[in-house]
């Protein structure tokens, strides 16, 4: 793996968690609206909208770097707009990355020849 496909997963990586906690305090600030005088639906739906659409880039930057099938592309889409989802694609692409780094490594000191 480069060093551009590498930093493609880290940033998708870096912007799932946030994007899923962006998008879980969005819903109780919705109920809140619903419920309550606060309303901070305004605020966390910008912040939230922000988050969603850096994560959308780097989907697509890692998708195409990385050349994942189109299973794999669409199921980190859709961890994207699944409430906890987020962490779910963090914990995968961590593992992904160690992977990665632990072939490469392994090629380097001539391991394995792949």
């Amino acid at each position: 793996m480069d060093i551009k496909t590498a930093t493609a997963i880290r940033r998708l990586r870096l912007v799932s968690a946030p994007e899923a906690v962006s998008f879980l305090i969005l819903l109780v600030c919705s109920v809140l609206k619903r419920t309550t005088d606060f309303n901070a639906v305004p605020v966390m739906g910008a912040v939230h909208g922000v988050l969603f659409i850096l994560y959308v880039i780097f989907w697509a930057d890692a998708w195409n770097r990385t050349k994942w099938s189109l299973k794999t592309g669409l199921f980190y889409f859709v961890l994207s707009v699944l409430p906890t989802g987020g962490f779910f694609a963090e914990r995968k692409l961590r593992r992904e990355a160690e992977d990665a780094l632990i072939a490469a490594r392994a090629r380097n000191e001539g391991v394995v020849n792949a």
